[in-house]
Formats: C-alpha cells, structure tokens, sequence
C-alpha cells in the first residue's frame, strides 16, 4: 500500500471540518446522560488505549492504518445515521458517546500510525496545516450556522444541532471517499 499526499490532505481538511463543525453539538446531545457515565466512560477509554497500545508493534504498518481508519471513519457515520433517526433520547445519546468513545480509544494509534506513514517533515507540515485550517472552517462555520438558524428562524438548540447532522452526514460520505482515494495499492 501507498499513501497518495494529495487525497490524504482533503482527507485530513474534512476530517478535522467535521470535528470543528460537531465540537459543540455533543454537549447538546449529551444532555440525557448521568455525569458519572463520563467517568466511567473515560476508565473505559484509557483501558482500551492501554490494550492498543500493547499491540502496537502489529498495528503500526500502513495495511493496519487503512483499515482501522476505515473503521473508525464508518463508526463516525453509523453515529450521525442513529442520531438523524433517533434524536434527543437516552440510548442514542448513549450509542453516541459509546462511539465516540470507541473512535477515541484509536485515536492515539492514529497518530502514531500517522506519523509513521507520513514520515515526510514537509508533508507532515501540510497535513497539520489541512487539519488545524478544516478545523477553523468548521468552527467558523458552525458558529455561524447556530447563529443563522437561531436569530433567522428562531430554532432552538436541538433543532440546530440536529439540522447540522444532515450536512455531518454528507462531510462523513466525503471523508470516507477521500479515505479511501488517499491509499493505493489497497488489496
């Protein structure tokens, strides 16, 4: 397998446009959820990251890299599916969180992983600058968004937060094919 730069910056610019646009939603989704989930949530995490962690020398290859970031980048979307059919109650705010989590427990793989397939100084240089400037963008743009659809249309939280998973699940679709598209050689 072969990284292809030019797709894996897209990748990386809508990747972190998600995060920027959905930072702010979670706290309105998570509502329904007992404080004390969190803590057990995060116990959770840092086991699973430990369990990762030990099988790093497996998992850091390019082959490994693809595959779990397929993974975690179709558990991104399967969330933004349960929400847009299940908004605002206790087991998809649940299923959120547990997924989240999951993605969570892959993400310092990830980076590690990253850094290795990357290994180019210049191309991590690029893929830092895609990523901070696709989180700027979403964080612009999802102030923004609130802003419309609660002074224009007088909507209130979880009516925005719920119209914003419409555009989150066309920017997974996008970030799942640039994925996709940033590997040759994927057999």
């Amino acid at each position: 397998m072969k990284l292809i730069p030019r797709n894996y910056l897209k990748y990386k610019f809508f990747n972190s446009l998600f995060t920027g646009l959905s930072v702010g939603s979670i706290f309105v989704i998570y509502e329904p959820l007992n404080p004390s989930l969190f803590s057990l949530g995060g116990i959770i995490l840092a086991i699973g990251m430990i369990i990762i962690a030990k099988f790093y020398e497996v998992l850091l290859n390019i082959k490994k890299y693809f595959l779990i970031g397929l993974f975690v980048e179709f558990i991104m979307l399967l969330l933004v599916i349960i929400f847009l059919i299940s908004p605002y109650n206790y087991m998809s705010a649940l299923f959120v969180y547990a997924g989240y989590q999951l993605t969570f427990m892959f993400g310092a793989y990830l980076v590690r992983a990253e850094t290795l397939i990357v290994h180019k100084k210049r191309l991590l240089t690029l893929v830092d600058i895609s990523k901070q400037v696709g989180y700027l963008f979403g964080m612009a743009f999802s102030f923004l968004f609130y802003k419309i659809l609660e002074n224009l249309y007088n909507l209130d939280k979880k009516e925005q937060v719920y119209d914003l998973h419409f555009l989150l699940f066309f920017i997974e679709i996008i970030i799942i094919y640039f994925f996709i598209k940033s590997f040759k050689g994927r057999k």
